[in-house]
């Protein structure tokens, strides 16, 4: 689907972004991924900025106990998940920390 695919494809995407900015202009910048795999999905992430993420979860009203957690990278790097409808579009937001003194794993627990 994605080579057929035209910028008007992306418009539920596209408008959500839109309407975020006017929204919600004031709060910290994410990373965006608008994607032609995915067309009618919106995904936010923040980088070394749980603020960030906190500030966008809770402006978008969604609950805390909606957030998912987890870690990667062996568990050096904290994962936070959510999900949204918003204009439309299905909302991913996400946010990565580093764990400063991640626990052992594996042969080292």
């Amino acid at each position: 689907m994605s080579q057929d695919l035209t910028l008007d494809g992306l418009v539920v995407a596209l408008r959500a972004l839109r309407l975020l900015a006017v929204d919600f202009g004031h709060l910290s910048a994410p990373c965006v991924d608008v994607s032609t795999h995915f067309p009618n999905r919106l995904a936010l992430s923040f980088h070394d900025d749980l603020a960030g993420f906190e500030a966008w979860r809770e402006a978008l009203g969604i609950a805390p106990d909606a957030v998912t957690h987890g870690t990667q990278s062996e568990g050096r790097t904290r994962v936070l998940k959510a999900t949204a409808d918003y204009a439309g579009a299905a909302l991913e937001l996400t946010g990565f920390a580093e764990i400063s003194d991640p626990a052992p794993v594996g042969g080292a627990a």
